[in-house]
């Protein structure tokens, strides 16, 4: 029996827009509780308009994508310019703010055509691992000395280009980055991430323009960095546009130690008290929370996002996502630092991790930690209307191989187990978004050589 839905939803203005009408034919896809053999997915002005489930072989004029079809993955948290330190950072000991400083001094490199060279390869390597969109947390917005670029957004729309060129959807987080920690002034290196005030930083963001694949949001890079009696500037931006806030929480214990001298409360309570939290807010990392803080997120309807590789790389810790789940708050997932760039691994990792802390397995489904990259992360970044395979979604797909060293022989019955614990990145295939092929057979069709592409854009940089 074929079951067969349709829509005639047209494309929104922030809608990419595809190839024109086409056909894909999904080996197996899931559709959000189960897998789906032989699924028809048609697509339209970069939109789906129809899905048909039990079509047995590619019909004439359908592309088959052949494994199991996601819906496009997305990264809910990146910053773009740390993927030049991936295996500089490996050496001796420290702490997460010995790393810092070397992260400072990469940033001291870069230039707007650096940046938009380094952050090119970076998004076409996200797109070989099946992420379609990325939300890109921006706070490098001035030439070293803090002096504007002539174009005062040269640094975002840099990274806009590039997200462009890479063949993927951005949701440009641009950042308020005032203070180096409770009202000091920025130190040499942040005085390029400072508009001084936060009025001085909305007029600024208030400049930057969506486009098909980009879509501006917000954030507050930490209580740190933004003095509490100018967070409501940045609360009322990110409102008047219906636009996503996300801000860095409690992702180390010495912040909460800082914030308690300061303000006499905990960070998330300071965010709370200022109207940061709510239901477009995502809070990144949250760590370190106190049981009250916990209540405070899920009671508000504020997300969470988790960036499992980068907490450990760092020895942040392993944040309470469970009892933030159960609190009320949706999870979305990031890569962060780039130490490794696989949203699988990410979901992964979130149930591997709290396994280690409890002692006890079982904490996520396979399907819930999918959704969390997928659907949830989406509708973190300001892109609701993707992440789920149904009509009048955006047409963004990831396929993963399931003849793979890692996948072949798992039940295909089974495949969100496959996905999330069996599969990783390498294991795309296909690559998909707005109707177009991104990735063809773990290619990129866009940036032919993306290794090459991330050596030379991370040689100059590097020196």
């Amino acid at each position: 029996m074929t079951a067969e839905t349709a829509s005639g939803v047209p494309a929104g203005p922030d809608t990419p827009s595809g190839p024109g009408p086409g056909r894909y034919w999904l080996e197996y896809a899931w559709l959000g509780t189960h897998v789906e053999p032989g699924v028809a997915v048609d697509v339209r002005d970069g939109r789906i308009a129809a899905v048909r489930t039990g079509v047995a072989a590619p019909t004439q004029g359908a592309e088959p994508l052949r494994g199991l079809t996601l819906p496009g993955l997305a990264n809910a948290h990146s910053h773009a310019f740390h993927r030049a330190l991936r295996g500089l950072v490996q050496v001796g000991t420290g702490t997460f703010w010995t790393w810092r400083e070397l992260m400072y001094s990469v940033a001291d490199r870069l230039t707007p055509e650096g940046y938009h060279r380094l952050a090119r390869a970076v998004y076409a390597e996200m797109a070989l691992a099946g992420i379609t969109t990325v939300g890109e947390f921006h706070y490098l917005h001035h030439a070293p000395g803090g002096r504007p670029y002539a174009e005062p957004n040269a640094m975002g729309e840099a990274l806009i280009a590039a997200a462009e060129e890479a063949g993927i959807r951005i949701t440009l987080l641009d950042t308020a980055y005032l203070s180096s920690g409770f009202g000091a002034p920025p130190d040499g290196h942040q005085r390029r991430f400072s508009d001084g005030t936060a009025e001085a930083w909305a007029e600024r963001a208030a400049a930057l323009r969506g486009a098909p694949h980009a879509r501006i949001g917000a954030a507050v890079h930490s209580v740190r960095a933004v003095p509490a009696d100018q967070l409501a500037t940045v609360v009322a931006w990110a409102a008047d546009r219906d636009a996503p806030l996300h801000v860095h929480v409690s992702e180390q214990t010495r912040e909460n130690d800082e914030c308690r001298a300061a303000h006499g409360c905990t960070p998330v309570r300071l965010l709370a008290d200022h109207g940061v939290l709510g239901p477009r807010t995502t809070g990144v990392h949250l760590t370190h929370l106190a049981h009250e803080d916990i209540r405070l997120i899920g009671r508000s309807g504020t997300g969470t996002c988790m960036c499992p590789t980068t907490e450990r790389d760092l020895a942040d810790g392993i944040g309470p996502a469970t009892a933030l789940q159960r609190a009320g708050s949706p999870l979305s997932l990031g890569s962060d630092s780039h130490a490794v760039i696989d949203l699988l691994e990410e979901a992964r990792a979130m149930e591997l991790d709290e396994r280690l802390r409890t002692r006890r397995r079982g904490h996520w489904t396979a399907a819930a930690l999918l959704r969390a990259a997928t659907a949830d992360g989406h509708a973190a970044l300001g892109w609701p209307d993707s992440g789920t395979i149904e009509p009048g979604r955006c047409a963004d797909f990831a396929t993963v191989a399931l003849d793979s060293v890692r996948t072949a022989g798992a039940p295909t019955r089974l495949g969100a187990e496959t996905a999330v614990f069996a599969a990783t990145g390498a294991d795309v295939r296909h690559t998909v978004v707005a109707g177009r092929h991104v990735v063809r057979d773990g290619v990129h069709t866009l940036v032919p050589d993306v290794p090459a592409e991330l050596a030379a854009a991370i040689g100059a940089l590097n020196g």
